[in-house]
């Protein structure tokens, strides 16, 4: 039996025996420290209907063998996007990728039956895992592509076949993987040359980001932006979060969000012009983005028991970083920083380190910054700094905690700064 088969007969797949759901297609991926293929037989006793693997491991005729099982997790993906034949929006970007898929997500299920990206599934295995647990009724798909290295979200792409496709911006992020930030415009840019190759997909691009502009020439275009573009909106802050204030024909609408940081405008801005672009009334485009909520220790607002705690501490980069700084700075004059170290910045990594402490010293918090990893212990500063986040807590539990302040954290994931929370 052909995998797509399989699939189509079972409807569901599953690459973990801890976790099998009934009647599912199990894949039997390999990894640094793990072989599928060993527990294949395991995955149909509790009671997977088929196994996908590669390697002889035994006669039992639900057993399906091919040369890769990878290969063949992907290509069944494709043939399942294929087979829906529905509208996929392929998003990628440097920073904000996961809060602007939410964002995507609770403006058009106002109106239609859309499945996204869960958690961070967005590499070669969990783009393809996306696509294969879209139910059957699905009638947009929302696919987050992540990359740390070029050629991938073209790879991603071909997998996904986006009919319309978005990047957040160009930041510097994954620098030692892409090469510099040239290698990060021309990676992220695989979405859009996918994109142009095609006959109707569409870019949605932010016409007020000139990079974006060129390098999605040969698409045919949706924009938005703040003065020339098809979707035009305007900055409505009135405090810490971000806000924006667009019009229809009918009438004028002011979104105020939950979203810290002025830097989050932009993707409330593409979140209404993707909305627009699927005939989203106006009114359920502005009450979902007004009520949507972070998650997922990405701009987080925390009350714990005596502090109000900004939580960031998902990812880092150096342009995620210094916007958090300076709005964090901005709105909270007597607030702490607590800064972890930002990974995968190869050769730049003390020169960016360098640059953000610099940053600190440039606002009115550097009595009041905490920064936290070995890279950030090679730069110049002078405050208080430990190499770990277990050392941090160590030191709060004997000298005691900042109380009845605002407090950001914000790091790389392996920091693993949300530790820190009990002690707040």
């Amino acid at each position: 039996m052909r995998v797509f088969e399989a699939f189509l007969s079972c409807g569901s797949v599953c690459t973990d025996t801890r976790s099998i759901v009934p009647g599912s297609v199990f894949f039997a991926l390999k990894g640094a420290s793990f072989n599928g293929n060993t527990f294949a037989l395991q995955a149909l006793e509790a009671g997977a209907t088929f196994a996908v693997v590669d390697e002889n491991v035994g006669d039992d005729k639900r057993l399906i063998k091919v040369s890769d099982v990878l290969t063949a997790l992907q290509q069944c993906a494709l043939e399942y996007r294929r087979h829906l034949n529905i509208p996929t929006i392929g998003l990628t970007g440097s920073n904000g990728k996961t809060t602007t898929k939410e964002l995507f997500l609770a403006v058009l299920r106002t109106k239609y039956a859309v499945h996204a990206t869960k958690g961070n599934f967005n590499n070669h295995i969990g783009v393809p895992l996306t696509i294969l647990n879209a139910p059957k009724e699905t009638e947009i798909l929302i696919v987050e592509m992540g990359a740390n290295h070029q050629k991938e979200i073209g790879e991603l792409a071909s997998i996904t076949e986006p009919t319309l496709g978005y990047i957040t911006n160009y930041g510097k992020a994954h620098l030692d993987g892409f090469g510099g930030v040239e290698g990060i415009i021309k990676g992220k840019s695989e979405l859009y040359d996918f994109i142009a190759q095609t006959a109707e997909g569409i870019a949605l691009v932010n016409a007020d980001d000139a990079i974006q502009l060129e390098k999605s020439t040969a698409c045919r275009r949706t924009t938005f932006g703040k003065t020339k573009a098809q979707f035009t909106y305007a900055l409505a802050e009135k405090d810490e979060f971000a806000g924006i204030q667009f019009s229809t024909a009918a009438a004028s609408y002011t979104i105020q969000s939950n979203l810290s940081g002025s830097f989050n405008c932009t993707n409330l801005a593409a979140a209404v012009a993707l909305g627009r672009h699927f005939d989203v009334p106006a009114l359920s485009i502005v009450q979902a983005l007004n009520d949507y909520v972070p998650t997922m220790n990405r701009v987080e607002w925390r009350k714990t028991a005596s502090n109000r705690v900004l939580l960031d501490a998902y990812n880092a980069n150096p342009t995620s970083m210094s916007l958090s700084i300076e709005n964090f700075a901005k709105w909270h004059k007597d607030g702490w920083l607590v800064l972890g170290d930002m990974f995968e910045l190869g050769k730049e990594s003390a020169i960016e380190h360098q640059a953000i402490v610099e940053l600190v010293q440039r606002t009115n918090m550097k009595e009041r910054c905490i920064l936290v990893g070995k890279h950030f212990g090679s730069t110049s500063w002078q405050g208080l700094q430990f190499a770990t986040t277990r050392e941090l807590e160590t030191y709060w539990i004997e000298n005691g905690a900042p109380k009845d302040a605002a407090i950001l954290l914000k790091g790389s994931r392996g920091i693993a700064l949300e530790q820190l929370l009990p002690l707040l």
